[in-house]
């Protein structure tokens, strides 16, 4: 993501994420589903009841159509099943930070 340009800060929990300062000014979120303590689709959904509706990446080497199910019908961007190109990241990373921006064209 740094290659791209992208401003980046990595977490080791779910828990150090909410209490950071960077909380608010997070414009995407790339999660594995499998972390210590909470999973990330656990912290996708804490984060929507809080009010910070973060577009979110989900990513896991441990697929379930029922997580993934799950996820899709909570909004996440995509739900990424390792290991996977580098390419689909980068489209649903740009689809994640056009969420909330005006509608246009996607490319």
């Amino acid at each position: 993501m740094r290659s791209l340009g992208y401003d980046v800060a990595i977490f080791p929990s779910a828990a150090d994420f909410l209490a950071s300062p960077r909380l608010g000014e997070t414009a995407c979120l790339i999660a594995d589903i499998n972390m210590p303590a909470m999973t990330g689709l656990e912290l996708h959904t804490h984060l929507v009841e809080a009010g910070h509706a973060i577009p979110t990446i989900l990513a896991t080497a441990y697929p379930d159509d029922l997580d993934q199910a799950r996820a899709m019908n909570d909004g996440v961007v995509c739900y990424l099943r390792k290991p996977f190109d580098e390419r689909h990241l980068i489209r649903y990373l740009r689809e994640a930070l056009q969420f909330g921006q005006p509608s246009g064209e996607n490319s």
